[in-house]
């Protein structure tokens, strides 16, 4: 029989990205680990209140989504750590500007540029509805035919449970064709 611990979030582990965003002309970024999907061209990135980067998403209507891989991990990690309200985290990642004005992560192996389509407004967190204008990948973690190779990009996971990043593992089957 199963053991009823609570109300849990067991939808752990997801993938890490850095959110960066412009604050006063120089950028800055923040761990995110609370990503979802919620629909083809649509995310939602959940922010705790605090952080300074939510003010920056709300001035600039707008953010990058860095996909984190295990290189990117020990900085990801710093400004996941530290806040930008006292810490100038603007030089921890080279970067270009998009088209959206938001900095892209020239290490990053994807990166999404994202506009905010809607706020939520919830407990202790900003909820922030994104749309994805533009995503850029390294020609390197793409398949064949041009799609993204998570494979490749090795994407790091967060297990929110436990506090621990877990690195990616094997293609156990094709969706769709398990069953057949």
């Amino acid at each position: 029989m199963k053991k009823n611990i609570g109300s849990v979030l067991a939808l752990y582990p997801t993938p890490v990205v850095v959110a960066g965003t412009m604050i006063n002309q120089k950028p800055n970024w923040l761990l995110v680990a609370h990503v979802g999907i919620i629909g083809h061209d649509r995310i939602m990135i959940s922010c705790a209140k605090q952080h300074y980067t939510n003010k920056g998403i709300k001035e600039k209507g707008a953010v990058s989504l860095a996909l984190v891989n295990e290189a990117m991990l020990p900085n990801a990690d710093f400004v996941g750590s530290v806040s930008g309200s006292k810490i100038d985290k603007s030089e921890v990642f080279s970067y270009l500007v998009g088209d959206y004005g938001v900095p892209i992560i020239e290490e990053a192996p994807l990166v999404m540029e994202c506009s905010v389509e809607d706020i939520y407004d919830f407990d202790n967190f900003d909820n922030f509805i994104l749309k994805i204008q533009n995503t850029y990948a390294e020609p390197s973690v793409l398949s064949e035919n041009g799609t993204v190779d998570y494979m490749k990009i090795k994407p790091v996971l967060f297990d929110m449970p436990n506090y621990e990043y877990i690195r990616t593992g094997d293609v156990i089957g094709t969706c769709l064709k398990l069953g057949k």
